[in-house]
């Protein structure tokens, strides 16, 4: 309700300042989110759990591209948007409202910041985030400049029109819906760590050859896009199941937390280092720079596949 109340609130901010602060509180009340849906999902299953985490982080990427659909359908006016996407997260706190814990509800545990020190020395949670920031690194990145670099492409082709750039975004983070669900399946079956190792390497090639092709037809730029956009997200609920399957079971929502809150905060390094590439190095090259994260991601996930604790990952599939 409250990242409702604030996203709306930019229809009246005065200035630069009250809008900065709505944003800022929409993003607040949005990340607070996160961690409770995520441990409530998993409180309704444990065989498929990666399955229906999957589900919960193909919606989000769904709502993510929500705003880009709504800017298709109706024009470049920003006040519709805001009032579509308020009354739609008004709606979902409204059936938040309703929801229950399953059948398999974690330990009950007390607000304790000394438990942050028992987390991190989990070696397997250690590598499940450390994998996650490998992968934040890249997501959020590539959502939020996509469009602006699907726009230089068209206006340097000259061959498409402008109205096409909102939807081609949707579609580039809206087939993360599929693929999160894919992913799910694919962690459930054959492994968290040889499914999230196999999608940041598709993302991150995609990542390094993007620029490259964006000289050629759109089209071509496009396919690309929906292939990064399958990819780029597909792995994300697996390293939340795997915080749920490796922690402490008592203090799965103080690991979730941590994981998600400095995943989070590392994404405001490379929206931001995003334009500065792109400025001096163009779009052929910025977002290559991306790639080392999943990199990095790849190396964690191999590591973790070969330490004791895989065990628990996925029925004994690591």
């Amino acid at each position: 309700m409250g990242a409702a109340a604030a996203n709306a609130g930019l229809l009246i901010a005065g200035g630069s300042a009250s809008a900065i602060t709505m944003r800022f509180a929409t993003g607040f009340f949005l990340a607070g989110v996160y961690p409770p849906a995520f441990k409530l999902m998993a409180t309704w299953t444990r065989r498929g759990r990666g399955t229906a985490l999957g589900v919960l982080a193909g919606g989000i990427s769904l709502g993510s591209a929500a705003p880009h659909l709504v800017n298709a359908l109706g024009g470049l006016d920003w006040r519709l948007v805001v009032w579509v996407t308020s009354l739609l997260t008004l709606l979902a706190g409204a059936i938040a409202i309703s929801m229950q814990e399953g059948p398999f509800p974690f330990a009950r545990a007390v607000f304790d910041p000394r438990q942050i020190r028992k987390v991190l020395g989990n070696r397997g949670v250690r590598l499940a985030t450390l994998g996650y920031f490998g992968h934040m690194w890249e997501l959020f990145a590539m959502w939020a400049w996509f469009a602006a670099f699907f726009t230089a492409e068209l206006a340097s082709d000259g061959s498409g029109s402008m109205s096409a750039v909102p939807l081609a975004t949707f579609a580039v983070i809206a087939i993360g819906a599929p693929g999160c669900w894919m992913g799910g399946v694919l962690g459930d079956r054959w492994g968290r760590t040889k499914t999230t190792a196999l999608m940041m390497t598709i993302s991150g090639l995609c990542a390094l050859t993007i620029g490259l092709v964006s000289a050629g037809p759109p089209w071509v730029v496009l396919l690309l896009g929906l292939v990064w956009g399958f990819t780029v997200i597909a792995d994300s609920a697996q390293f939340t199941t795997m915080v749920t399957e490796l922690a402490d079971q008592a203090y799965v929502g103080t690991a979730l937390t941590l994981q998600l809150a400095l995943g989070f905060t590392l994404t405001v390094a490379t929206i931001w280092l995003i334009p500065q590439l792109e400025n001096a190095l163009s779009w052929r090259w910025a977002f290559a720079f991306l790639a080392p994260g999943p990199a990095l991601g790849v190396l964690a996930m191999l590591r973790l596949r070969s330490v004791p604790e895989a065990a628990h990952l996925a029925q004994g599939r690591g």
